[in-house]
Protein backbone atom coordinates (compact mmCIF):
# COMPACT_ATOMS: atom_id res chain seq x y z
CA UNK A 1 0.00 0.00 0.00
CA UNK A 2 1.23 3.46 -0.85
CA UNK A 3 0.29 6.93 0.35
CA UNK A 4 1.20 10.40 -0.80
CA UNK A 5 2.11 13.02 1.77
CA UNK A 6 1.23 16.66 1.17
CA UNK A 7 4.89 17.33 0.39
CA UNK A 8 4.76 14.79 -2.44
CA UNK A 9 6.63 12.01 -0.61
CA UNK A 10 5.41 8.51 -1.42
CA UNK A 11 5.10 6.56 1.84
CA UNK A 12 5.10 2.75 1.73
CA UNK A 13 3.06 0.66 4.19
CA UNK A 14 3.90 -3.02 4.74
CA UNK A 15 3.43 -5.77 7.27
CA UNK A 16 6.45 -7.54 8.74
CA UNK A 17 6.77 -11.22 7.87
CA UNK A 18 8.66 -12.11 11.05
CA UNK A 19 5.22 -13.24 12.21
CA UNK A 20 5.82 -16.35 10.05
CA UNK A 21 8.38 -19.12 10.71
CA UNK A 22 10.87 -18.93 7.83
CA UNK A 23 13.88 -21.22 7.78
CA UNK A 24 14.29 -21.97 4.07
CA UNK A 25 13.46 -20.53 0.66
CA UNK A 26 10.47 -22.82 0.09
CA UNK A 27 8.84 -21.66 3.33
CA UNK A 28 9.50 -18.06 2.32
CA UNK A 29 7.82 -18.51 -1.07
CA UNK A 30 4.86 -20.25 0.55
CA UNK A 31 4.29 -17.49 3.10
CA UNK A 32 4.54 -14.80 0.43
CA UNK A 33 1.74 -16.47 -1.50
CA UNK A 34 -0.40 -17.75 1.35
CA UNK A 35 -0.29 -14.72 3.65
CA UNK A 36 1.04 -11.77 1.65
CA UNK A 37 -1.09 -12.28 -1.44
CA UNK A 38 -3.95 -13.42 0.78
CA UNK A 39 -3.90 -10.21 2.81
CA UNK A 40 -3.66 -8.10 -0.34
CA UNK A 41 -6.70 -9.85 -1.80
CA UNK A 42 -8.67 -9.45 1.43
CA UNK A 43 -7.86 -5.73 1.51
CA UNK A 44 -8.92 -5.34 -2.11
CA UNK A 45 -5.84 -3.29 -3.01
CA UNK A 46 -3.73 -3.58 -6.14
CA UNK A 47 -0.42 -3.62 -4.29
CA UNK A 48 0.68 -4.57 -0.80
CA UNK A 49 4.05 -4.13 0.87
CA UNK A 50 5.88 -6.86 2.73
CA UNK A 51 8.60 -6.13 5.27
CA UNK A 52 10.44 -9.38 4.72
CA UNK A 53 12.29 -11.18 7.48
CA UNK A 54 15.02 -13.31 5.92
CA UNK A 55 16.92 -15.52 8.40
CA UNK A 56 20.68 -15.61 7.93
CA UNK A 57 20.88 -18.92 6.02
CA UNK A 58 18.08 -17.85 3.68
CA UNK A 59 19.47 -14.41 2.90
CA UNK A 60 22.99 -15.79 2.49
CA UNK A 61 21.71 -18.11 -0.21
CA UNK A 62 19.66 -15.40 -1.94
CA UNK A 63 22.69 -13.09 -1.95
CA UNK A 64 24.98 -15.74 -3.44
CA UNK A 65 25.63 -16.68 -7.03
CA UNK A 66 24.27 -20.16 -6.29
CA UNK A 67 20.99 -18.65 -5.07
CA UNK A 68 20.33 -16.45 -8.11
CA UNK A 69 17.56 -18.74 -9.37
CA UNK A 70 15.89 -18.64 -5.94
CA UNK A 71 16.08 -14.85 -5.93
CA UNK A 72 14.46 -14.82 -9.36
CA UNK A 73 11.71 -17.11 -8.03
CA UNK A 74 11.13 -14.76 -5.12
CA UNK A 75 10.85 -11.76 -7.46
CA UNK A 76 8.40 -13.63 -9.66
CA UNK A 77 6.31 -14.77 -6.66
CA UNK A 78 6.11 -11.22 -5.34
CA UNK A 79 5.06 -9.87 -8.74
CA UNK A 80 2.42 -12.58 -9.19
CA UNK A 81 0.94 -11.77 -5.79
CA UNK A 82 0.79 -8.01 -6.32
CA UNK A 83 3.42 -7.52 -3.62
CA UNK A 84 6.36 -5.16 -3.23
CA UNK A 85 9.34 -5.02 -0.88
CA UNK A 86 11.06 -1.79 0.14
CA UNK A 87 12.10 -2.79 3.67
CA UNK A 88 13.55 -5.80 5.47
CA UNK A 89 13.48 -6.60 9.17
CA UNK A 90 16.96 -7.88 10.00
CA UNK A 91 16.67 -7.67 13.80
CA UNK A 92 16.27 -11.43 14.40
CA UNK A 93 19.22 -13.33 12.92
CA UNK A 94 17.51 -16.72 12.80
CA UNK A 95 15.41 -19.05 14.95
CA UNK A 96 12.84 -16.38 15.75
CA UNK A 97 10.12 -19.01 16.17
CA UNK A 98 12.12 -21.40 18.29
CA UNK A 99 10.27 -22.53 21.43
CA UNK A 100 12.40 -20.15 23.50
CA UNK A 101 13.98 -17.01 22.02
CA UNK A 102 14.21 -14.44 24.82
CA UNK A 103 17.75 -12.94 24.98
CA UNK A 104 18.94 -15.01 22.01
CA UNK A 105 17.27 -12.50 19.68
CA UNK A 106 20.10 -10.04 20.42
CA UNK A 107 22.82 -12.39 19.13
CA UNK A 108 24.94 -12.06 17.15
CA UNK A 109 25.16 -8.36 17.98
CA UNK A 110 26.96 -5.40 16.42
CA UNK A 111 30.24 -6.41 18.00
CA UNK A 112 30.48 -9.31 15.56
CA UNK A 113 31.39 -9.80 11.92
CA UNK A 114 28.40 -12.16 11.63
CA UNK A 115 25.96 -9.30 12.24
CA UNK A 116 27.76 -7.10 9.71
CA UNK A 117 27.80 -9.81 7.03
CA UNK A 118 24.14 -10.66 7.61
CA UNK A 119 23.04 -7.05 7.33
CA UNK A 120 24.98 -6.45 4.14
CA UNK A 121 23.52 -9.64 2.65
CA UNK A 122 20.09 -8.22 3.47
CA UNK A 123 21.00 -4.95 1.77
CA UNK A 124 22.16 -6.75 -1.39
CA UNK A 125 19.00 -8.81 -1.62
CA UNK A 126 16.80 -5.80 -0.95
CA UNK A 127 18.54 -3.83 -3.70
CA UNK A 128 17.56 -6.62 -6.08
CA UNK A 129 13.93 -6.66 -4.89
CA UNK A 130 13.22 -2.92 -4.82
CA UNK A 131 10.53 -1.70 -7.23
CA UNK A 132 11.95 0.38 -10.06
CA UNK A 133 10.16 3.51 -8.81
CA UNK A 134 11.13 3.15 -5.13
CA UNK A 135 13.42 5.94 -3.92
CA UNK A 136 15.35 3.72 -1.51
CA UNK A 137 15.24 0.65 0.67
CA UNK A 138 15.58 0.21 4.42
CA UNK A 139 16.83 -2.56 6.70
CA UNK A 140 16.04 -2.44 10.42
CA UNK A 141 18.45 -3.95 12.93
CA UNK A 142 19.02 -4.42 16.63
CA UNK A 143 20.19 -1.48 18.80
CA UNK A 144 23.86 -2.52 18.98
CA UNK A 145 23.50 -5.15 21.73
CA UNK A 146 21.83 -6.14 24.96
CA UNK A 147 22.91 -3.66 27.63
CA UNK A 148 25.29 -6.03 29.44
CA UNK A 149 28.18 -6.40 29.13
CA UNK A 150 28.98 -2.97 27.68
CA UNK A 151 31.98 -0.70 28.09
CA UNK A 152 34.05 1.81 26.12
CA UNK A 153 35.95 -0.94 24.32
CA UNK A 154 32.75 -2.55 23.12
CA UNK A 155 31.35 0.83 22.13
CA UNK A 156 34.46 1.48 20.04
CA UNK A 157 34.19 -1.92 18.36
CA UNK A 158 30.51 -1.34 17.56
CA UNK A 159 31.39 2.06 16.07
CA UNK A 160 33.95 0.34 13.85
CA UNK A 161 31.33 -2.17 12.70
CA UNK A 162 28.92 0.64 11.82
CA UNK A 163 31.64 2.40 9.84
CA UNK A 164 32.24 -0.86 7.96
CA UNK A 165 28.47 -1.10 7.43
CA UNK A 166 28.35 2.37 5.89
CA UNK A 167 31.20 1.44 3.56
CA UNK A 168 29.41 -1.75 2.61
CA UNK A 169 26.17 0.08 1.90
CA UNK A 170 28.05 2.54 -0.29
CA UNK A 171 29.42 -0.42 -2.27
CA UNK A 172 25.92 -1.88 -2.64
CA UNK A 173 24.79 1.44 -4.09
CA UNK A 174 27.80 1.64 -6.41
CA UNK A 175 27.21 -1.93 -7.63
CA UNK A 176 23.42 -1.76 -8.03
CA UNK A 177 22.48 1.90 -8.36
CA UNK A 178 20.03 1.44 -5.46
CA UNK A 179 20.21 3.18 -2.08
CA UNK A 180 19.67 1.05 1.03
CA UNK A 181 19.82 2.53 4.52
CA UNK A 182 20.03 0.70 7.86
CA UNK A 183 17.89 1.66 10.84
CA UNK A 184 18.91 0.74 14.40
CA UNK A 185 15.86 0.12 16.55
CA UNK A 186 15.87 1.36 20.17
CA UNK A 187 14.42 -1.32 22.43
CA UNK A 188 13.91 -1.61 26.20
CA UNK A 189 16.82 -3.30 27.92
CA UNK A 190 19.34 -2.75 25.13
CA UNK A 191 22.40 -0.53 24.81
CA UNK A 192 20.23 1.81 22.77
CA UNK A 193 17.07 1.72 24.85
CA UNK A 194 15.60 5.19 24.33
CA UNK A 195 15.81 8.07 21.88
CA UNK A 196 18.29 9.83 24.16
CA UNK A 197 20.30 6.61 24.12
CA UNK A 198 20.25 6.56 20.33
CA UNK A 199 21.56 10.11 20.20
CA UNK A 200 24.30 9.31 22.72
CA UNK A 201 25.43 6.01 21.21
CA UNK A 202 25.05 6.73 17.49
CA UNK A 203 26.79 10.06 17.30
CA UNK A 204 29.29 10.03 14.48
CA UNK A 205 27.55 7.47 12.27
CA UNK A 206 27.16 8.14 8.55
CA UNK A 207 23.65 9.58 8.65
CA UNK A 208 23.30 9.29 4.88
CA UNK A 209 23.22 5.53 5.34
CA UNK A 210 22.44 4.83 9.02
CA UNK A 211 19.65 6.13 11.23
CA UNK A 212 16.88 5.05 13.57
CA UNK A 213 13.93 2.70 13.31
CA UNK A 214 11.21 4.26 15.45
CA UNK A 215 9.14 1.44 16.95
CA UNK A 216 5.94 2.80 18.48
CA UNK A 217 5.57 -0.12 20.91
CA UNK A 218 9.08 0.44 22.26
CA UNK A 219 8.54 4.18 22.45
CA UNK A 220 5.34 3.69 24.43
CA UNK A 221 6.85 1.05 26.72
CA UNK A 222 9.54 3.54 27.73
CA UNK A 223 6.91 6.27 28.24
CA UNK A 224 8.53 8.46 25.57
CA UNK A 225 6.31 11.04 23.91
CA UNK A 226 6.43 10.89 20.10
CA UNK A 227 6.67 14.64 19.50
CA UNK A 228 9.53 15.02 21.97
CA UNK A 229 11.32 12.00 20.52
CA UNK A 230 11.05 13.24 16.95
CA UNK A 231 12.19 16.73 17.93
CA UNK A 232 15.25 15.30 19.70
CA UNK A 233 16.18 13.14 16.70
CA UNK A 234 15.80 16.09 14.33
CA UNK A 235 17.96 18.30 16.54
CA UNK A 236 20.65 15.60 16.64
CA UNK A 237 20.50 15.07 12.87
CA UNK A 238 19.59 11.37 13.19
CA UNK A 239 17.15 10.36 10.42
CA UNK A 240 14.09 8.18 11.00
CA UNK A 241 14.84 5.61 8.31
CA UNK A 242 11.67 3.62 9.00
CA UNK A 243 8.97 3.29 11.62
CA UNK A 244 7.23 0.25 13.00
CA UNK A 245 3.53 0.67 13.64
CA UNK A 246 3.08 -1.36 16.81
CA UNK A 247 1.27 -1.19 20.13
CA UNK A 248 2.24 -2.23 23.67
CA UNK A 249 0.14 -3.74 26.44
CA UNK A 250 -0.97 -1.37 29.18
CA UNK A 251 -2.43 -1.91 32.64
CA UNK A 252 -3.70 1.22 34.36
CA UNK A 253 -4.06 -0.28 37.86
CA UNK A 254 -1.52 -3.06 38.45
CA UNK A 255 -2.56 -3.22 42.10
CA UNK A 256 -5.90 -4.73 40.99
CA UNK A 257 -5.70 -8.55 41.36
CA UNK A 258 -8.09 -9.08 38.44
CA UNK A 259 -5.95 -6.92 36.19
CA UNK A 260 -2.82 -8.82 37.20
CA UNK A 261 -4.52 -12.15 36.45
CA UNK A 262 -5.49 -10.86 33.01
CA UNK A 263 -1.95 -9.67 32.38
CA UNK A 264 -0.47 -12.99 33.50
CA UNK A 265 -2.12 -14.63 30.48
CA UNK A 266 0.40 -12.74 28.32
CA UNK A 267 3.44 -14.12 30.16
CA UNK A 268 4.80 -16.74 27.76
CA UNK A 269 7.99 -18.66 27.11
CA UNK A 270 9.14 -17.57 23.63
CA UNK A 271 9.69 -13.82 23.59
CA UNK A 272 11.02 -11.29 26.08
CA UNK A 273 8.39 -8.88 27.40
CA UNK A 274 10.19 -6.03 29.13
CA UNK A 275 7.88 -4.26 31.58
CA UNK A 276 8.06 -0.62 32.62
CA UNK A 277 6.25 1.51 35.19
CA UNK A 278 6.24 5.28 35.52
CA UNK A 279 6.09 6.20 39.18
CA UNK A 280 7.11 9.30 41.11
CA UNK A 281 8.50 10.87 37.96
CA UNK A 282 10.73 7.92 37.09
CA UNK A 283 10.51 5.03 34.62
CA UNK A 284 11.78 1.77 36.07
CA UNK A 285 11.38 -1.77 34.87
CA UNK A 286 12.13 -5.45 34.68
CA UNK A 287 13.50 -7.49 31.80
CA UNK A 288 10.45 -9.76 31.49
CA UNK A 289 6.80 -9.77 32.47
CA UNK A 290 6.95 -12.73 34.89
CA UNK A 291 9.54 -10.84 36.97
CA UNK A 292 7.23 -7.84 37.25
CA UNK A 293 4.28 -10.00 38.27
CA UNK A 294 6.22 -12.02 40.84
CA UNK A 295 8.28 -9.26 42.46
CA UNK A 296 6.82 -7.85 45.65
CA UNK A 297 9.08 -4.83 45.24
CA UNK A 298 8.04 -3.85 41.72
CA UNK A 299 5.89 -0.70 42.05
CA UNK A 300 2.16 -1.00 41.42
CA UNK A 301 1.28 2.66 42.03
CA UNK A 302 1.57 3.66 38.37
CA UNK A 303 0.60 2.45 34.93
CA UNK A 304 2.51 -0.55 33.62
CA UNK A 305 3.45 -0.90 29.96
CA UNK A 306 4.66 -4.19 28.52
CA UNK A 307 6.77 -4.85 25.43
CA UNK A 308 4.23 -7.22 23.91
CA UNK A 309 3.39 -6.34 20.30
CA UNK A 310 -0.39 -6.78 20.44
CA UNK A 311 -2.45 -6.51 17.22
CA UNK A 312 -2.81 -2.80 16.55
CA UNK A 313 -6.41 -2.82 15.33
CA UNK A 314 -8.09 -4.06 18.49
CA UNK A 315 -7.97 -3.57 22.22
CA UNK A 316 -7.31 -6.46 24.61
CA UNK A 317 -10.14 -7.46 26.89
CA UNK A 318 -10.57 -5.04 29.85
CA UNK A 319 -9.06 -4.28 32.30
CA UNK A 320 -6.07 -4.45 29.94
CA UNK A 321 -5.53 -1.96 27.14
CA UNK A 322 -3.18 -1.28 24.23
CA UNK A 323 -1.28 1.90 23.42
CA UNK A 324 -3.20 2.66 20.23
CA UNK A 325 -3.48 6.35 21.06
CA UNK A 326 0.30 6.51 21.40
CA UNK A 327 0.68 4.82 18.01
CA UNK A 328 -1.74 7.31 16.46
CA UNK A 329 0.25 10.17 18.00
CA UNK A 330 3.46 8.68 16.58
CA UNK A 331 1.97 8.52 13.08
CA UNK A 332 0.71 12.09 13.48
CA UNK A 333 4.17 13.24 14.50
CA UNK A 334 5.70 11.54 11.49
CA UNK A 335 3.17 12.62 8.87
CA UNK A 336 1.04 15.41 10.29
CA UNK A 337 3.46 18.21 9.49
CA UNK A 338 4.49 19.92 6.30
CA UNK A 339 7.19 17.33 5.65
CA UNK A 340 7.06 13.54 5.94
CA UNK A 341 9.65 12.42 8.49
CA UNK A 342 10.04 8.94 6.97
CA UNK A 343 8.73 7.02 3.98
CA UNK A 344 8.64 3.42 5.27
CA UNK A 345 5.99 2.15 7.72
CA UNK A 346 5.96 -1.48 8.80
CA UNK A 347 3.22 -3.07 10.92
CA UNK A 348 5.11 -5.43 13.22
CA UNK A 349 2.88 -7.67 15.33
CA UNK A 350 4.90 -10.88 15.52
CA UNK A 351 3.13 -12.28 18.59
CA UNK A 352 -0.08 -13.67 17.04
CA UNK A 353 0.97 -17.25 17.85
CA UNK A 354 1.66 -16.52 21.54
CA UNK A 355 -1.43 -14.46 22.33
CA UNK A 356 -3.60 -15.89 25.12
CA UNK A 357 -5.89 -18.73 24.11
CA UNK A 358 -9.06 -17.30 22.62
CA UNK A 359 -7.26 -14.33 21.06
CA UNK A 360 -5.13 -16.25 18.59
CA UNK A 361 -6.18 -16.42 14.94
CA UNK A 362 -8.12 -19.43 13.74
CA UNK A 363 -5.68 -21.03 11.34
CA UNK A 364 -4.04 -19.43 8.29
CA UNK A 365 -7.25 -17.74 7.13
CA UNK A 366 -7.67 -16.17 10.55
CA UNK A 367 -4.13 -14.82 10.47
CA UNK A 368 -4.67 -13.40 6.97
CA UNK A 369 -7.79 -11.65 8.25
CA UNK A 370 -5.93 -10.28 11.26
CA UNK A 371 -3.00 -8.98 9.22
CA UNK A 372 -5.36 -7.30 6.78
CA UNK A 373 -7.30 -5.71 9.65
CA UNK A 374 -4.10 -4.30 11.15
CA UNK A 375 -3.03 -2.83 7.82
CA UNK A 376 -6.45 -1.26 7.22
CA UNK A 377 -6.44 0.25 10.72
CA UNK A 378 -3.04 1.88 10.15
CA UNK A 379 -4.04 2.97 6.62
CA UNK A 380 -7.17 4.63 8.00
CA UNK A 381 -5.11 6.53 10.59
CA UNK A 382 -2.76 7.75 7.85
CA UNK A 383 -5.68 8.96 5.75
CA UNK A 384 -7.16 10.73 8.79
CA UNK A 385 -3.85 12.57 9.18
CA UNK A 386 -4.29 13.89 5.66
CA UNK A 387 -2.40 11.45 3.48
CA UNK A 388 -3.79 10.20 0.17
CA UNK A 389 -3.97 6.44 -0.37
CA UNK A 390 -2.71 5.93 -3.90
CA UNK A 391 -2.24 2.17 -4.24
Amino acid sequence: MRFRHRDGTVVHLAYCTNVHPTEDVEALLDQVTRYGAGARSRLGVSRLGLGLWLPAPVVARLASEAGRADLDRLRATLAAGGLEVVTLNAFPYQGFHDPRVKLAVYHPDWLTTERLAYTLDCARVLAALLPDDAVRGSVSSLPLAWRTPWDDARRGLAADRLAQLADGLAKVEADTGRTVRVALEPEPGCVVETIDGAIAQLGGVDTDRIGVCLDACHLATQFEEPIDALAALAAAGLPVVKTQASAALEIADPSDPAARRALAAYAEDRFLHQTRVRTRGQVIGTDDLPAALSSAGFPDDGTWRVHFHVPVHEQPAPPLAATQQHLTATLRGLFGGERAVTDHVEVESYTWSVLPEGRRPDGPDGLVAGLAAELRWVADRMVEIGMEEIA
